[in-house]
């Protein structure tokens, strides 16, 4: 059950200054990632969905929601900003989507096969421990199942120059605190090199400045007119629960 404060919202909810603000120019984001279709091949490897139950934790808007519905049993979304629902209840593909939030995941135990995190919550630094989330996923996964993490790669990329200049690691985590976080739990992190592909200059302009408010991506587009592409790294960190010993 939701811990609710006075407004009706988790007490643990923050709502993202892209997606929670901007939804449909992280509409245009979303359609930009990964058109090469490496990071789906990565996550299909790392953690197949087909025949199973994969919850899309932090599903935002939904726009995830009808790809991975076509290999996958039943797909759940769980969405912690009320305002983002009635969009992902209205993708295609007959997802579920239910109101909760990574620490509070509205599913009983052991009962979906493979989760995603798709730049939600699992953000781990110092000053923001991630664990509460963690051990709430591994409730609701079966033994066997699978949790992927997508998120960036902070190393190599153009978009990770990008948050280098930005100083994003000072809200979001170190790259290598980060990877160490993960390691310490049991996880692999597999990167992966893909890209933003915008149809427009203005597109790939529109949402660098949405994602860098301090400049950054301003200044990057002034330096780089008419580019509709930059390279994007991404690390995947994926996590399984063991199978219960047997006697």
């Amino acid at each position: 059950m939701l811990n609710h404060d006075q407004a009706g919202l988790p007490a643990d909810f923050f709502r993202a200054w892209n997606q929670g603000l901007h939804p449909d120019l992280y509409e245009s984001e979303n359609r930009a990632l990964d058109r090469e279709g490496h990071v789906w091949a990565a996550l299909v490897r790392l953690a197949p969905w087909e025949d199973r139950i994969l919850l899309d934790l932090g599903c935002g808007t939904g726009f995830w929601l009808p790809r991975y519905a076509e290999l996958a049993a039943s797909v759940i979304g769980v969405e912690p900003d009320p305002e983002l629902l009635a969009a992902a209840r209205s993708r295609p593909g007959g997802a579920s989507v239910l109101h909760g939030s990574a620490e509070h995941i509205p599913l009983p135990d052991n009962s979906v096969d493979v989760v995603h995190a798709r730049f939600a919550y699992f953000f781990p630094s110092p000053q923001n421990n991630c664990s509460a989330g963690l051990a709430e996923v591994l409730r609701v996964l079966r033994p066997g199942g699978s949790l992927v993490v997508i998120d960036n790669d902070q190393n190599d990329g153009e978009f990770a120059d990008l948050l280098d200049a930005a100083n994003a690691a000072a809200g979001q985590g170190d790259g290598g605190y980060i990877a160490a976080w993960w390691k310490e739990r049991g996880a692999s992190t597999t990167t992966v090199m893909s890209s933003w592909t915008f149809d427009r200059p203005e597109d790939l302009a529109d949402v660098l400045r949405m994602e860098f408010p301090d400049g950054t991506g301003a200044g990057w587009v002034a330096r780089n007119p008419g580019r509709t592409r930059l390279s994007y790294g991404y690390a995947l960190h994926h996590l399984s629960k063991g199978e219960p010993n047997r006697r």
